[in-house]
């Protein structure tokens, strides 16, 4: 076997999970969705995404009063339905992207040290979609240009993006080309939701479900896809599986919704290519996860990754650490990771050009950049944008989910193609 992918796997092989509480307040931000009469309702739904240095714990539906302790919290307050997702943008800590029922997506610019007082108003709104938009998502390298997906059948994405459907087939566009590069039909058998992500390599990571119900995850070559690379069973339970992954250790973390358990994985370049870790388990289940980026971790414990656990009435911090007997740095845990700062400007990527994330040391800690005010150009120009085209690939085109369209933001100011 390869020696740096036996040491690899001896390193990662004593990774154990454990939950701590924070000390101090929480800092929250709670999106509020509908006007104050309809506050009276249960919970249907649940986010959480957190940044570096504040967990932002977004209920994404309906607020109720006689459960949400935090009830005179100030509240995010612009969309007028059902908030679907949320992103922090990977290059400036205060900076959020929302999207809704409502058909828009929204970009928010948050204080330090969180909110103080109702923010209702929006950096810019985008109003790109005829149908409810369930997905957004920033570019991890380029400045600015934003991803959402709605149910109108149009994804405004970057690069090259593995997406997975309804129709059950795995696909990966190039937008910038206006075609689907790659496809596959039911990489996983079984009809209930799939997940895709991209691996540090270039292949692709999916977790689904077989003919019979169990849950089953997979690695693929995108350049081949006639056949796995990897094919694991691995239980019968219906949640869908939610891969988080981290491309410094190579590893991957899968939860599931309504699990009490979180299990990792380490890729590889040799066989079996994904190799079974451990478990991290709780007594209680999860409504959802979310994933710190790595420049927030505790060098000095040999923390590598950071969850946060959403339960009914609270988010638990779980902490992922390598035992290490030396206090030193460890060269080995902590290979240089992906800065706050963009690898290049909007209209580069649009001219084609393709760049690596800039990395930083982790090994004096992290300390953010200076917090940066945001010059807005209110007009949506997307009301002009051209007739949007299909993706063309070698299946029928009628049958494709999915449309591409592309705008992107330069310094928040809207452009379309």
């Amino acid at each position: 076997m390869d020696e740096r992918v036996d040491r690899c796997q001896n390193k990662l092989q004593h990774v154990h999970g454990a939950g701590f509480v924070v000390p101090g307040t929480t800092c929250l931000i709670l999106f509020h969705c509908f006007p104050s009469e309809h506050l009276l309702v249960f919970f249907l739904s649940f986010l959480c995404i957190c940044n570096v240095f504040i967990l932002r714990f977004i209920v994404s539906l309906h607020l109720c009063l006689q459960t949400v302790v935090w009830i005179n919290y100030p509240l995010v307050i612009g969309h007028s339905g059902p908030v679907l997702d949320i992103d922090w943008c990977p290059h400036d800590d205060n900076i959020l992207a929302s999207c809704s029922e409502d058909c828009t997506a929204m970009v928010w610019q948050i204080p330090d040290n969180s909110l103080t007082r109702p923010i209702s108003e929006p950096i810019v709104v985008l109003e790109g979609h005829s149908k409810r938009v369930g997905i957004v998502s920033w570019h991890p390298t380029a400045r600015n240009i934003l991803l959402t997906a709605g149910s109108d059948n149009l994804v405004i994405i970057w690069n090259l993006v593995c997406t997975t459907c309804k129709d059950r087939r795995l696909r990966v566009c190039d937008p910038r080309k206006r075609e689907v590069v790659a496809e596959r039909l039911a990489p996983h058998e079984g009809i209930r939701p799939m997940r895709a992500i991209f691996t540090r390599d270039g292949n692709i990571f999916t977790t689904g479900f077989t003919r019979m119900s169990q849950r089953e995850l997979g690695l693929w070559d995108p350049t081949n896809f006639e056949e796995p690379i990897a094919l694991l069973e691995l239980d019968t339970s219906n949640g869908v599986l939610l891969p988080y992954y981290d491309a410094d250790a190579n590893m991957v973390y899968l939860c599931g919704k309504g699990d009490s358990s979180i299990r990792y994985f380490e890729i590889t370049e040799e066989p079996p290519y994904v190799h079974y870790l451990s478990t991290f388990s709780s007594k209680e289940p999860q409504r959802g996860m979310g994933f710190m980026p790595k420049r927030g971790v505790d060098v000095t414990k040999c923390e590598i990754a950071r969850l946060f656990k959403l339960h009914d009435k609270k988010c638990e911090p779980i902490t992922m650490t390598v035992p290490r007997k030396s206090d030193l740095f460890q060269d080995d845990l902590y290979p240089d990771t992906a800065g706050p700062e963009p690898a290049m400007e909007p209209e580069e990527w649009l001219d084609g050009r393709d760049e690596d994330p800039i990395l930083i040391s982790m090994k004096e800690g992290y300390m953010p950049p200076k917090s940066r005010e945001l010059k807005v150009a209110k007009k949506n120009v997307l009301e002009s944008r051209p007739t949007t085209r299909r993706s063309m690939s070698t299946c029928d085109t009628n049958s494709l989910p999915v449309s591409c369209v592309y705008f992107y933001l330069s310094h928040f100011h809207i452009h379309t193609l």
